[in-house]
């Protein structure tokens, strides 16, 4: 986008205005997704630009501070959306020397994961069975496919069943000594 000298001007005079709607929308470091606040910064001024490039007269700052939000805005989305799907889910639930560890502690974890699943609701035994396939070395997609279902909603199995799991108490005496 090229700007001339007047729009130049305009963003020069304007640029506080960046750091204003990144102070009054983005609270904290904990919304910023994959961007730091200098990126965000430059996202901004990208808006502030599309503004002064496009502004038709009347009260600049007021158009400039909604250009500026739609810019970051849209930046947030486009990471959060990236994130999701860059963000693998296959991990495992417990490293595997922990398991030596815990077999070494005298009960039985085969037994007290099949009693976990005879008590768990469906959707959790399903991502009990998933917990068990990925200490296997099966991926989500994998067990997914087993059971008919996307890799996503095995994750979201395996995160009510880790819940559940973390909530038994005899489940808990064991990860804790």
């Amino acid at each position: 986008m090229k700007l001339n000298a007047e729009q130049q001007k305009k963003v020069e005079d304007n640029l506080g205005l960046v750091n204003k709607v990144i102070n009054d929308k983005v609270h904290g470091p904990y919304y910023l997704g994959m961007y730091t606040r200098d990126d965000l910064f430059q996202i901004g001024c990208i808006g502030l630009c599309k503004a002064a490039a496009t502004d038709k007269g009347g009260n600049f700052s007021t158009y400039a501070y909604r250009l500026i939000w739609n810019q970051i805005c849209d930046a947030l989305i486009y990471s959060t959306r990236r994130m999701g799907i860059e963000t693998p889910c296959d991990t495992l639930p417990v490293m595997p020397e922990e398991i030596e560890d815990i077999a070494g502690i005298g009960y039985d974890v085969e037994e007290l994961l099949d009693k976990a699943e005879a008590a768990a609701p469906p959707s959790t035994a399903k991502g009990i069975r998933a917990l068990r396939l990925m200490a296997e070395g099966y991926t989500c997609k994998e067990i997914g496919e087993k059971y008919n279902a996307s890799d996503k909603l095995v994750c979201a199995w395996m995160s009510k069943a880790r819940k559940f799991l973390r909530n038994r108490p005899d489940i808990a005496a064991l990860v804790n000594n």
